[in-house]
């Protein structure tokens, strides 16, 4: 063979093939190894000798670890049949099978969450990224300033780059920046371009609670509402600040009062929901409202909180405290009344009803038909020292003692004359805040005890100041009661939930003094169920719009008093109140009011009264 393999050609052996074939497999002779000393031995002859020793011990190793495998299966297999069987067979019925999240840890933030009473997240903090520049490193300032605008458009290029071309070492571009927003920068490849990691202010609610919770700056500094208050609590505690609202009653709230404003143009509103028997607050809505998430992009208007800080002259709603107070002053009762046949006439003022009656008035028809000449008379018995004092112990002289700063300061008369007390009876002249009135109407319905409003879940019963003796808050609420029977707040009453409540429509005072007619504060109060008072609601509506389905008044029973009944319709489920039947026997028997008797002794006391009141003037 020639090529590559010649050298590999198996050389001739010495002996001839019978030669070999004749010598034994055991003869073993000295020429016939060297016949072979000169071949090149096989890759058999290269092989080592096995051992069988250390063959078999190897086979024992793998039997061994093969059966400790399939003693670990199988007994895995076990665990798992037997759990299988636990849950499937053995476990209780009762007992919850749907998976259970864990929980990560908490992260640390500057500021706790706030949450409404039933622990839903009213506010947070997050973790975000903001954006930063030293224009001392930067190679081109206009090029960066446009390529970052490029990426984030709310960035306005060419003030961007007059800010980076200053002499300076740090400047803010961006504050908040999401995880895409971070990306796209990043990839700019910018030098002098820094990210920071910050914490942002969030609430997943929106506009909706707004004047309740306020908003913070960008440096989490409490600003105003809850956030301002408890500034201090919200940064020194990692537990929730839980506050008194129900997040559903404050959307029904809010819902309910944005659509009578839509519907009747007027320019804002305001509502309360209040326990009448803690003080807690529900509901709080002032409307327009902003988004506390970007504040400064509503107007300054839209931030103003016309429920705690506006004050209103709110009109008749006035006339539950007028009457409670002539009851707790004994200057009448409840079948007394006055004559309001004719106007009251005190020098250049003239005081009419709205709906004259003309004729004499009991104590329930005063109340009911909202009789300005009545509530007047029945003021001026009290007098106007015992009236200020009533209205001093209500709370409607000073500020309401409450969590928020954001509280109006009442306006009243520096000196209380007989026509001052004659133009508060009906509620003019004095005037205060949304929340003062459901504070003051929350005392009538409770027993007759003031109890300061709050903003943050109680725990154990509050204390407070009595105002009216419980007879007289009882009687106020059949007079309630009876209003929306068969008075102006019929609008409002709800089946089954035994609505009370009184309209209010007040003009509002011009900015150069004296009322303007056609702008006026339309309102309606309302507590229920009256057998067992739970809940005062109360709607206002600023400057609304008559149409035509209120065949073009605007007055607080057609605009207002609507709103009140709707929201009642879908609170009172929320809270357990469940409808009765009105013409039950026990409830007319619980809500009935006898008719007056006689009209003599009070048309007397009044002429004297009068008489000294018109000669003091």
């Amino acid at each position: 063979m020639i090529g590559p393999f010649k050298n590999r050609r198996r050389p001739t052996p010495a002996h001839p093939p019978e030669t070999r074939e004749r010598a034994g497999a055991g003869d073993f002779r000295p020429e016939r190894q060297g016949a072979f000393e000169g071949e090149r031995k096989t890759a058999f002859d290269a092989a080592p000798p096995r051992t069988d020793g250390v063959f078999r011990q190897a086979i024992e190793t793998g039997r061994t670890r093969l059966l400790i495998t399939g003693a670990v299966m199988a007994l895995a297999f076990a665990v798992v049949g037997g759990r299988l069987v636990e849950v499937s067979a053995l476990a209780d019925p009762r007992e919850t099978r749907s998976p259970q999240a864990v929980r990560s840890a908490q992260v640390d933030t500057e500021r706790a969450d706030i949450v409404d009473r039933n622990g839903d997240l009213l506010a947070t903090s997050l973790q975000t990224v903001a954006l930063s520049a030293n224009p001392r490193r930067l190679i081109d300032p206009v090029e960066a300033a446009q390529k970052i605008a490029g990426v984030l458009p709310e960035l306005d290029a060419n003030r961007l780059a007059a800010r980076l071309a200053k002499d300076a070492g740090f400047v803010w571009i961006h504050r908040n920046l999401t995880p895409a927003q971070q990306y796209a920068v990043n990839r700019l490849g910018l030098p002098g371009v820094e990210f920071h990691r910050r914490e942002t202010r969030v609430y997943p609610q929106g506009p909706l609670l707004s004047h309740v919770l306020g908003y913070t700056d960008v440096d989490n500094n409490g600003l105003s509402g809850v956030e301002k208050s408890f500034d201090e609590r919200l940064r020194a505690a990692d537990a929730p600040l839980q506050l008194s609202i129900d997040l559903r009653m404050q959307h029904a709230l809010q819902q309910e009062l944005q659509a009578a404003i839509d519907e009747f143009q007027a320019i804002g509103g305001a509502g309360v929901i209040l326990d009448v028997k803690t003080g807690e607050l529900m509901a709080l809505v002032s409307l327009p409202d902003f988004d506390p998430n970007h504040p400064t992009a509503t107007p300054a208007e839209a931030r103003f909180n016309r429920t705690t800080l506006g004050v209103y002259e709110l009109g008749s709603t006035f006339k539950i405290f007028n009457t409670a107070m002539a009851l707790e002053a004994g200057t009448v009762d409840l079948f007394g009344g006055y004559d309001a046949s004719e106007p009251i006439r005190v020098s250049r003022f003239q005081i009419n009803d709205f709906h004259p009656e003309n004729r004499w008035l009991s104590v329930p028809e005063i109340f009911i038909h909202s009789s300005n000449i009545g509530s007047a008379k029945m003021a001026l018995e009290v007098g106007p020292a015992g009236q200020k004092a009533f209205m001093r112990k209500l709370g409607f002289l000073e500020r309401l003692s409450f969590e928020l700063n954001e509280t109006g300061a009442p306006q009243y008369p520096e000196t209380w004359r007989p026509i001052n007390t004659m133009t508060i009876s009906f509620g003019h002249g004095l005037a205060v805040t949304p929340l003062h009135l459901a504070n003051g109407v929350a005392t009538m319905l409770n027993g007759g005890v003031r109890i300061e409003p709050t903003l943050v879940k109680r725990v154990g019963a509050p204390r407070g100041e009595r105002v009216i003796e419980p007879w007289v808050s009882d009687v106020i609420r059949k007079l309630l009661r009876l209003n929306a029977t068969d008075g102006s707040g019929g609008k409002a009453d709800v089946p089954g939930y035994l609505v009370g409540g009184k309209t209010g429509t007040a003009e509002k005072v011009g900015a150069t003094g004296g009322y303007k007619r056609k702008a006026l504060i339309s309102s309606f109060v309302a507590g229920f169920p009256m057998t067992d008072p739970r809940f005062v609601v109360y709607a206002v509506l600023d400057e609304p719009k008559g149409n035509e389905s209120t065949f073009g008044y605007a007055t607080g029973g057609w605009v207002a008093a609507p709103v009140v009944g709707r929201v009642i319709e879908r609170i009172a489920p929320m809270a357990g109140i469940r409808p009765v039947d009105p013409d039950a026997p026990d409830i007319r028997q619980a809500l009935a009011i006898q008719p007056p008797k006689t009209e003599q002794k009070q048309l007397a006391s009044f002429t004297a009264t009068m008489a000294a009141a018109i000669a003091n003037e």
